[in-house]
């Protein structure tokens, strides 16, 4: 018995490992240049994912084993109503949480800040604006906001003026969650780290604003319910532990 289960196990082995080859050699040249980092079976039986590196990060596609057809979406599961690619693509891009640049952050904190977030904004981007109000909501959370002025860079000498004001959370706050940007006293003249937060954006792909990392340094790209931020933030403090 052992030993048919043995051949078994070699010959799923061993048709995986063709279909890989298989979906390789007829995808990787249709990509542009960009290079296949993994194939492995998907959620869904008969397809398989395919991970690709882009410049802006992981990517993800669908295929048949015979590789002669491409989904370019996301996989939802409706029992549970949960995007799996989405998921899938958190883990994919997370970085060590620890290596972001907090020393060149806004800090935002409400009640005890157990809870932590950090985000790359523009306070003229209108989805961080949103976003903002959502933020409102949430108690015990630490914010640590890269001011990344990329959506209207005309006005980045308000993000650093933001960095030269003596409550910079205050000035962050008026500036880019108020209905109506109040744009800080403060001189925009002063040694600021905007010019650096921009580099590393570009080098942690951050393409979008909002960009968010969690504690367990996922990535997710524009802003969130009020209700799945909690979740996640629940979520991701608990893999810490």
């Amino acid at each position: 018995m052992k030993k048919f289960l043995v051949i078994g196990c070699f010959l799923a082995a061993s048709a995986a490992d063709a279909n890989e080859a298989q979906i390789r050699k007829a995808l990787e040249p249709k990509l542009g240049g960009a290079k296949i980092e993994g194939v492995q079976p998907a959620p869904v039986q008969g397809l398989w994912e395919v991970r690709v590196r882009t410049e802006r990060g992981m990517r993800i596609l669908y295929t048949d084993p015979a590789a002669a057809y491409v989904i370019d979406g996301s996989i939802h599961e409706l029992r549970t109503n949960r995007d799996l690619t989405e998921e899938r693509l958190r883990r994919l891009n997370a970085i060590k949480f620890e290596s972001l640049p907090f020393d060149m952050a806004v800090k935002v904190q409400r009640g005890s800040g157990k809870r932590v977030l950090a985000m790359f904004s523009d306070p003229y981007c209108p989805a961080c604006r949103q976003f903002e109000r959502t933020l409102a909501q949430l108690d015990d959370i630490t914010i640590y906001v890269f001011m990344y002025p990329v959506i209207r860079p005309e006005n980045a000498h308000h993000s650093r003026a933001v960095w030269c004001s003596p409550d910079r959370a205050k000035a962050w706050l008026e500036l880019a969650a108020a209905p109506k940007p109040k744009v800080p006293d403060a001189s925009a003249d002063c040694a600021n780290p905007l010019d650096k937060l921009l580099e590393a954006g570009q080098k942690l792909g951050v393409n979008s604003t909002p960009t968010l990392f969690f504690a367990n340094g996922e990535r997710v790209a524009g802003g969130l319910r009020p209700d799945d931020l909690r979740e996640l933030l629940e979520r991701t403090a608990a893999a810490r532990r």
